[in-house]
């Protein structure tokens, strides 16, 4: 029986028939996805191969004959979806997947759905692939090593700065324990590849934190602190900084300045109330607290840049302690002593001891500072009533209030 299957397993990941459920899956794979092989190049990806891998999972363990089955056919196609589902979470948008971690995803589906025989077998196969591709690259003269590029937002061609990639994660490891930065960077090179643009390559390092988090959930602050690299390039880029991709040690002497023109673009823009250039916004810029962009978990700060961020045609350009002085600002308006009382409310938000409702966050500062949550209302037992309280709900819901009739 055991010859029987080293046999079938040799034979069965050579081409066969594609199997049920491939046109299935492919309707469901996300535009833009590609695929990064062991090689560095890029092809694009193909959710129909992740059915053919399952279907020759089983035929050798069960031999050729169970391919005509309907329940091995039921089989592979739930198997399949829940590996696609798995592979494509976070790639809505595209992006690129190794290939490596495609076929990861295929052995926990096998094993999730009890199929322990058949994820023995890949597991196997897997091993006996990666030996044989060991003995094929040591009997051959070693390649040159190519220097992978990044393409820049302009378009430009630049090679990739991996000295700052490593200090960005040391950055984002620093004072937390059960982290690795050395296992961070290596995950983040892997899906690297030549000439990858600008905006895949941060997003490579927050995915490479990211996906550690279930193991120890410190890599939600790494993660958090990789994503505001990308979120400080955005800001400043929008606004012309002279430094876009600033680290955060670099940003702590920036943040000032960068504030400055942040109040004043968005007043221009009239997405914030003019009445806030009237501060003294060199003593708010001296107030901020670079360093407490550093408390935000993944989520926290994903949240924010979501669905908190002041933003331009889809570009965010408020960093989470302009964020902060902003509300600040907003409540302190009509205050006698407003800077005062702005760094004073600035302090107390940006320390996350107290957090104000949704609605202040949202609006504070801006040219409609409806600041309050809740509503309740009466709706009239008439035509006009009704439909005029539905208007009323309206107008309060558009700016956040919450409603309760």
């Amino acid at each position: 029986m055991q010859t029987h299957t080293a046999t079938a397993e040799k034979t069965a990941y050579q081409p066969t028939d594609a199997p049920a459920s491939s046109a299935q899956v492919q309707s469901t794979a996300p535009g833009g996805m590609r695929v990064i092989r062991r090689n560095g190049k890029v092809t694009g990806f193909e959710p129909e191969k992740i059915s053919i891998a399952v279907t020759k999972a089983f035929l050798a363990v069960e031999g050729g004959s169970a391919a005509a089955s309907s329940r091995i056919r039921e089989r592979v196609a739930a198997i399949t979806e829940q590996v696609l589902a798995a592979v494509t979470r976070n790639q809505h948008g595209g992006g690129t997947i190794h290939i490596e971690d495609i076929q990861d995803q295929v052995e926990l589906a096998l094993m999730r759905n009890g199929e322990h025989k058949i994820a023995r077998s890949y597991v196997l196969y897997r091993e006996a692939r990666a030996r044989e591709r060991a003995e094929a690259e040591a009997a051959q003269p070693a390649a040159p090593k190519t220097e992978l590029r990044m393409t820049r937002d302009d378009g430009s061609l630049v090679p990739v700065d991996t000295a700052r990639m490593r200090t960005l994660v040391v950055e984002a490891c620093e004072g937390l324990t059960g982290v690795n930065a050395e296992a961070v960077l290596d995950a983040a090179m892997r899906d690297i590849y030549d000439e990858i643009p600008e905006s895949q390559l941060a997003q490579a390092l927050v995915m490479a934190a990211r996906t550690r988090i279930e193991e120890e959930p410190n890599y939600s602050y790494v993660s958090a602190r990789l994503l505001l690299d990308a979120l400080r390039h955005e800001a400043l880029t929008f606004l012309d900084a002279p430094e876009t991709r600033p680290t955060h040690e670099a940003m702590t002497g920036l943040y000032a300045d960068y504030f400055r023109s942040y109040i004043h673009r968005a007043a221009e823009l009239e997405l914030v109330d003019p009445k806030l250039c009237l501060f003294d916004l060199d003593q708010l810029g001296k107030a901020l607290l670079p360093e407490r962009d550093l408390q935000f978990d993944y989520l926290g700060l994903q949240t924010l840049y979501d669905r908190y961020f002041i933003h331009k045609d889809k570009v965010r350009f408020e960093l989470p302690q302009a964020f902060f002085m902003r509300v600040a600002m907003g409540l302190a308006i009509n205050e006698i002593e407003r800077e005062a009382r702005a760094i004073e409310f600035y302090k107390l938000l940006s320390s996350f001891d107290f957090m104000s409702s949704t609605p202040t966050l949202f609006n504070s500062g801006t040219l409609r500072p409806q600041l309050s949550s809740c509503y309740l209302t009466n709706v009239p037992d008439d035509l006009d009533g009704i439909f005029g309280a539905i208007k009323d709900n309206a107008l309060l819901s558009k700016f956040a209030g919450g409603l309760g009739n």
